[in-house]
């Protein structure tokens, strides 16, 4: 478990205090893949470089298994350091090595054997993917490939913690898929905890548990994934959730006077939003049925985070007036997000 507790980073730059971190407290369990977003500038990357003591805190704790680490010193933080891995955004290799040789260097100093060490090195290569890669040289690979050459050095000293620096915003978006999918693998297969520090909430909505978003050094919101998307409060994870989802076009195109959001008297247009987990009810056609309604889906945007849904739908309705505001109501009580648009219902 790695534990926050009011955690404060402060540099001086040209003379000023930059507040890059404020009274952060957090907890991040074991073996989850745990979230941190923000822009740039959000103090995201400075708070989790703390947790390997790359940067120190100027006041409050870093707690790890129970070891205070923001304490330790010399051979103690270095012993500490062993315990966690870490991947970036440019890889790092050495471009001088083979793809062998640079997950090999990363154990120089575990008193292994020769032999200990290649048979240690084919086992990650295997787990990687990159088994037929180990004598290349990494001009010889993809962006993909010397991410997963990264992340199987980051594994060599056989972590306890993961942490990943941004490491798909330099990859298009097939290989970044393949390697959160990678690093969910990794979590799976050797009960790794995993810190993924990013600035898109697709990377968050694809592999995480939990999430904290960060703005200003601060820590606004933290949670469960699911209801971080389904109900967000603050207003720049509004933003990030909504990066993710095509439903809040709507809003231009009825700034633009958009064709298809031209109503006739009567009618309203409704963004529905699913606000809990397995929401798996026919909606739309119970609430035509139920309340004679006509529902024209002007588009929808649903997907899976774990084994639940999650997005919503943007409709015209048309209808009776009482059954339009009961099929409304109807649909608050079943827990679903209603925001009424665009409303045509009073002349």
């Amino acid at each position: 478990m790695i534990e926050f507790k009011d955690v404060n980073k402060t540099f001086e730059v040209d003379g000023k205090v930059v507040n890059a971190v404020q009274n952060v407290n957090l907890t991040i369990k074991d073996g989850e893949i745990f979230g941190i977003i923000g822009f740039s500038g959000a103090g995201k990357s400075t708070l989790v470089r703390m947790i390997n003591m790359l940067e120190k805190p100027t006041s409050g704790q870093v707690v790890i298994n129970g070891t205070e680490i923001t304490s330790l010193k010399g051979k103690a933080l270095r012993q500490q350091r062993k315990k966690i891995g870490m991947i970036f955004q440019h890889f790092n290799l050495f471009s001088s090595r083979t793809v062998g040789g640079n997950i090999a260097f990363a154990m120089k100093k575990k008193g292994l054997s020769k032999l200990e060490i290649d048979k240690k090195v084919d086992e990650l290569l295997d787990i990687v993917g990159l088994s037929d890669k180990k004598e290349a040289y990494p001009s010889q690979l993809s962006g993909g490939q010397k991410q997963r050459v990264a992340i199987a050095r980051a594994l060599a000293t056989d972590p306890d913690i993961l942490l990943s620096d941004e490491s798909t915003s330099a990859l298009d978006p097939r290989t970044t898929s393949s390697i959160l999918q990678l690093l969910k693998e990794v979590n799976e297969r050797l009960g790794i905890t995993i810190v993924v520090i990013t600035h898109e909430m697709q990377v968050v909505k694809e592999i995480c548990d939990r999430v904290a978003v960060m703005e200003n050094g601060n820590v606004v919101e933290s949670g469960d994934v699911f209801q971080i998307f389904a109900n967000p409060v603050a207003e720049i994870t509004k933003e990030f959730v909504d990066s993710t989802t095509t439903l809040s076009r709507i809003y231009q195109y009825i700034k633009d006077e958009s064709e298809i959001t031209k109503i006739e008297k009567g009618e309203v247009i409704v963004r529905f939003r699913y606000l809990e987990r397995n929401s798996s009810e026919a909606l739309v056609s119970m609430i035509s049925r139920k309340f004679n309604l006509d529902v024209n889906i002007i588009f929808g945007d649903v997907e899976l985070i774990g084994e639940n849904p999650i997005g919503g739908l943007v409709s015209i309705i048309r209808g009776d007036q009482k059954n339009i505001q009961d099929a409304l109501t109807y649909l608050k009580e079943k827990n679903v997000g209603v925001e009424v648009i665009k409303d045509a219902r009073v002349a």
